[in-house]
Formats: C-alpha cells, sequence, structure tokens
C-alpha cells in the first residue's frame, strides 16, 4: 500500500508565504511526476503545479512567479513553496504522486488528503 501525507498548510495574512510538503511511504519502487491540485470552496479541482522524474517544472499561469515546486527524490517528498499569498489562493491543497509500487509494473496516481490554505487579513 502507499500513503501521501501532507502537511505545512494553515491561515497567512495576504503578501504572506507557506510551504506545503507531502511525503510518500509504503512499498513504493519509483515515482515519475509529483505534483499539487487545489479546490477552492464551489469550485472545481485545478492543477497549480507539476513536475518530472528529471525535475522539470510546470505552473498553473494563476500561481507562476509567486510558487515554486522541488522534490527530494530521496524522501519521496514534493515540496510548494508559496510566496506573496492572496486571498484567491485559499482552497485545499492535494498532492499527487505517480507510483509504482514494487509489487506491481504499472504505475497508478496517488492523493494525499488535502491540506487547507486560508489567506485572510
Amino acid at each position: 500500500q502507499v500513503q501521501l501525507v501532507e502537511s505545512g498548510g494553515g491561515l497567512v495574512q495576504p503578501g504572506g508565504s507557506l510551504r506545503l510538503s507531502c511525503t510518500a511511504s509504503g512499498n513504493i519502487y519509483s515515482i515519475f511526476g509529483m505534483g499539487w491540485y487545489r479546490q477552492a470552496p464551489g469550485k472545481q479541482r485545478e492543477l497549480v503545479a507539476e513536475i518530472t522524474s528529471a525535475g522539470g517544472p510546470h505552473y498553473a499561469a494563476a500561481v507562476k512567479g509567486r510558487f515554486t515546486i522541488s522534490r527530494d527524490n530521496a524522501k519521496n517528498t514534493v515540496f510548494l513553496q508559496m510566496n506573496s499569498l492572496n486571498p484567491e489562493d485559499t482552497a485545499v491543497y492535494y498532492c499527487t504522486m505517480t507510483i509504482v509500487r514494487i509489487d506491481t509494473t504499472t504505475s497508478s496516481d496517488y492523493w494525499g488528503q488535502g491540506t487547507q490554505v486560508t489567506v485572510s487579513s
């Protein structure tokens, strides 16, 4: 089995920063892409940022220049550094990873439980 556990959410004032982390554990053989999505109340889940196994990042237009995604392959962890936060960034943030388990030959997508980020004065 594989689990993704997120941390780092919370309440922050506009203009502030937060750093999210997500670590995968279990019978992992390899991890391909990693990413972050978010879902605001009444809206669909949307891509925030993703990073390939080679480290190439891709950002949604709304966060480009403010957010930075990175990964630590040795620790099966993906990070999201969020700067210059504004109220429109308020959402539940979910991490996702494409993982091949030791007992399989195919990859599957796994999701974290979500962490709340609230930007408010």
